[in-house]
């Protein structure tokens, strides 16, 4: 299940990964570049994009499904903020897209698949 996936990169990979690598900055602007929450803003939102960049340059399918995943809580956050927190509200609206990119990033390869026309699949079922 971790095995690189063949072929050239797309371009949703490529958008994943610059996604995950401007989450990665905006959270060391947003939380470790003040000093006030080194320790937090360090373990628990830069640490995982970039781990996850990693993971998706070195072509790891499992790390682009957890960027899916963890990027629900990604836009679930910059909601909240965007919504409840004015001083706050751009950063938040900038974690809200890139979490956006990333989470349609992941899954279109398996929207694609989902939806491509099957090869011998151009007759119509039959009627009963």
């Amino acid at each position: 299940m971790n095995a690189p996936s063949p072929g050239a990169r797309t371009r949703a990979d490529w958008a994943l990964l610059a996604a995950l690598i401007a989450l990665t900055a905006l959270f060391c602007v947003w939380y470790v570049l003040p000093r006030q929450h080194l320790l937090a803003g360090l373990s628990v939102f830069v640490a995982p994009p970039a781990l996850l960049a990693v993971g998706v340059a070195l072509r790891s399918r499992l790390a682009a499904y957890w960027a899916g995943v963890i990027a629900l809580f990604w836009f679930c956050h910059g909601v909240m903020l965007a919504w409840s927190s004015p001083a706050e509200r751009g950063y938040a609206w900038i974690e809200l897209v890139l979490a956006l990119v990333v989470i349609f990033a992941a899954n279109l390869a398996g929207v694609k698949a989902r939806f491509a026309k099957k090869p011998g699949n151009d007759q119509p079922p039959p009627a009963h």
